[in-house]
């Protein structure tokens, strides 16, 4: 029984062509990492402004905010990135497709970022603001030197789920001719006629680097427990 499991599992993962077309679809692998680190860094800039705008007192702040989250939130990004990249063009805006990745990956996650910031920053208890304005601390600076620290700790287990999303949804960009993981996949399958070989290491390729995220949130964790309350 286990030799015929064992030979069953041999037909379908081609260990040869598997090492053979390892090196040509790794080259795919700093796009992915470029796309989603470049993505990320801009939802975390705007997601946090996103969060700050949809908790103001200003109608002008809070309700714009409010329907770009939830048209983010409610619209698949496959969708978003041809609207950016095919769609763009049409009133004069062509970028190349990297840049359309990362801009596309940017502006989505910011959605999902400004939800978690918002929960994050309304988790601080409110009585650090009313300390700090009775120590004449400006807005600005009470946000950065008492709330953010705070509000970061809670937030990291969830942004690096985001990012890991990011990493993974970099698939997506193979439809608009990025040369990342996937698409370098999609070119191997058509080659060599063995999807399952392929996307199964592809597979194996991706779960590493979300391993790597995992500890990467594990130090960070430890980093800003000292802002935990104890």
């Amino acid at each position: 029984m286990n030799i015929i499991l064992m030979t069953k599992l041999f037909n379908i993962f081609d260990v040869d062509l598997a090492l053979r077309n390892l090196p040509f679809i790794l080259e795919g692998l700093p796009y992915t990492i470029m796309i989603a680190i470049a993505g990320m860094a801009i939802g975390l800039v705007f997601g946090l402004f996103l969060a700050l705008a949809r908790d103001s007192k200003t109608f002008l702040l809070r309700w714009p905010s409010r329907i770009y989250i939830s048209f983010m939130r409610g619209t698949p990004m496959l969708v978003f990135l041809f609207i950016i990249y095919f769609g763009l063009p049409y009133i004069g805006i062509e970028l190349s497709a990297i840049a359309a990745a990362i801009l596309g990956f940017g502006l989505n996650s910011a959605a999902y970022i400004a939800e978690i910031n918002r929960s994050s920053l309304n988790s601080v208890d409110r009585g650090q603001w009313e300390s700090a304005k009775a120590l004449n601390m400006t807005y600005w600076h009470t946000l950065r030197k008492i709330i953010l620290p705070q509000a970061t700790r809670i937030a990291i287990p969830p942004l690096t789920n985001v990012f890991m999303d990011i990493v993974k949804a970099t698939s997506l960009t193979a439809v608009i001719t990025v040369p990342e993981l996937f698409q370098k996949a999609q070119i191997v399958t058509g080659r060599e006629f063995d999807a399952m070989t392929v996307y199964i290491l592809v597979a194996l390729i991706y779960w590493p680097i979300c391993i790597l995220i995992g500890m990467l949130q594990e130090r960070l964790e430890k980093r800003y427990s000292v802002y935990v309350s104890k």
